[in-house]
C-alpha cells in the first residue's frame, strides 16, 4: 500500500523526543520520520493523526503536537506491546478523500492484524473507520462514548451530528449492534431515545454507568469498533471551556472505560475524537490512548480466541427453552450462547457468544430474560 498520503511526525516533536529518556514511552516506539516508516509487519498499535474537522459545524482546527508530546513523556507499564506513530494523514481535497484515505489505511491494519489508534478530528471519521470493515465477511458492533446518540436526516450529508444514521442506512450494511455509553437524556430527543430502542440497540445512560461502571465492560468485550467523543467528559475534567458542559464522565472514568476497551479481545480499532484543541484537554487525551495501550497489553486471549474447553458450561431453563451460558475459569467473566438460526436471513453464519455479567446469569435462574441477549436475538431476525 502507498503511504505518500501519511505525513511525519514534526521536527518539534521529534526534538521533544530526543530529550526523552530511554524509559519515556516516546523513546520506546517506532516513529514516522522524515528518513524513516515503521515496518508494519512488526507492530500490535499504529497512532494515526487525522486533523480533519470539515465535518463539523464547529470551526475548530487544531494540530497534533500537544498530544503527542503528553503521550510520548508518559511511562509506559510493564509492557511487551510494540506501537508505532504513523503521523497524520493529510487533509484532502475534500472531506470524501480525507475519509478514503483514513478508510484505506485502517483496513490495511485491520488485515495486518493492527489496532489503528485514530488521533482524532470529529467523530464523522467514525464512519471511514467503521467502512474499514468492508470486506472482511464479519459483522460489526460499535460502541460509542458520547452524550448524544448523532443520528440525523437521512438525506442530510456525513457530519460529526449524523454520521450514525449513515452507517445504519448506507449499504453495505454490516452493522450487528450499536452501543452508546454515557447518553445524557436532555441532549437527546425522545423520538431518538425510542429509535434506539426500535432498532435493538443498546444504550446506557450517564449515571447509570457512573453508578456502577462495571455495567460497560461486557458492552466493550463485544465491540470491534470503539469511539469516543470528547465531549462526553465533563468540562472540569477535560479542560474543554469553549463547549461548556457541567456533567459527564470524569477523567477517571473515562480512563476506566478506555482500558475496558483495550482489554476486550474482540476490539479491532479505537479512536478518540472532538478534541477542542487546548493544552489542558491534550493531558486527558494521552491519558486516555495510554490506558487503551494499558488494556491491550493485558488482553487474556479468551473468546472468540481461546477454546470452550476452558470454560465451566451452565445450562438454565427458561420459559421452555435452554439459554446456555459459559464461565472463564482464566478470568472468571460470563458469555451468554446465542444460537444459529436457520432462516435465510440469519445475520449470523453461526453459533456465538454474547458477553454478559455474573448478575446476568443470576437474573436468567431466577427466570429474568437478559435484556442484551433478547435484543440480540431480535437483531439476529431482522
Amino acid at each position: 500500500m502507498d503511504y505518500t498520503f501519511l505525513t511525519p511526525i514534526s521536527d518539534d516533536v521529534l526534538s521533544f523526543v530526543g530529550h526523552l529518556t530511554p524509559q519515556h514511552l516516546g523513546a520506546k516506539m517506532l516513529l514516522h520520520t522524515p528518513y524513516d516508516f515503521p515496518n508494519l509487519n512488526e507492530i500490535k498499535l499504529a497512532l494515526i493523526g487525522v486533523n480533519e474537522t470539515r465535518g463539523s459545524r464547529r470551526e475548530a482546527s487544531y494540530e497534533l503536537t500537544a498530544i503527542r508530546k503528553e503521550l510520548y513523556g508518559l511511562f509506559p507499564g510493564n509492557w511487551n506491546v510494540s506501537i508505532a506513530d504513523l503521523g497524520d494523514i493529510k487533509s484532502g481535497d475534500s472531506i470524501d478523500d480525507t475519509y478514503f484515505a483514513l478508510q484505506q489505511l485502517v483496513k490495511s491494519l485491520l488485515k495486518n492484524n493492527c489496532i489503528p489508534i485514530i488521533l482524532g478530528g470529529t467523530q464523522d471519521l467514525t464512519y471511514p473507520l467503521y467502512r474499514a470493515y468492508d470486506g472482511l465477511e464479519q459483522m460489526v458492533n460499535l460502541v460509542a462514548i458520547d452524550s448524544r446518540f448523532d443520528f440525523g436526516k437521512e438525506k442530510d450529508p456525513l457530519s460529526a451530528g449524523s454520521y450514525l444514521t449513515k452507517i445504519i442506512i448506507d449499504e453495505p450494511n454490516n452493522l450487528f449492534n450499536f452501543s452508546n455509553i454515557g447518553y445524557q437524556t436532555y441532549y437527546n430527543s425522545q423520538e431518538e431515545i425510542d429509535l434506539v430502542e426500535k432498532l435493538f440497540f443498546d444504550a446506557y445512560r450517564l449515571g447509570d454507568i457512573a453508578n456502577n461502571i462495571v455495567l460497560a465492560e461486557p458492552v466493550f468485550r463485544d465491540a470491534d469498533c470503539v469511539s469516543i467523543d470528547l465531549n462526553a467528559v465533563k468540562s472540569a475534567d477535560s479542560g474543554n471551556f469553549n463547549y461548556f458542559s457541567p456533567n459527564g464522565f470524569t477523567g477517571k472514568e473515562i480512563c476506566a472505560l478506555a482500558r475496558y476497551a483495550g482489554i476486550s479481545d474482540k476490539v479491532s480499532s479505537f479512536g478518540v475524537f472532538n478534541h477542542e484543541g487546548s493544552e489542558q484537554e491534550a493531558v486527558l487525551f494521552a491519558q486516555i490512548v495510554w490506558y487503551f495501550i494499558e488494556g491491550v497489553q493485558h488482553r487474556s486471549n479468551e473468546y472468540p480466541y481461546g477454546s470452550k474447553e476452558h470454560y465451566l458450561k451452565y445450562i438454565v431453563p427458561l420459559e421452555g427453552e435452554e439459554l446456555i451460558f459459559y464461565k472463564s475459569n482464566k478470568t472468571e467473566r460470563w458469555w451468554i450462547e446465542i444460537p444459529h438460526l436457520s432462516s435465510s436471513n440469519n445475520k449470523l453464519k453461526k453459533s456465538t457468544l454474547l458477553p454478559c455479567s455474573h448478575e446476568e446469569y443470576l437474573g436468567a435462574c431466577n427466570q429474568e430474560i437478559p435484556e442484551r441477549w433478547w435484543k440480540a436475538q431480535r437483531k439476529n431476525l431482522i
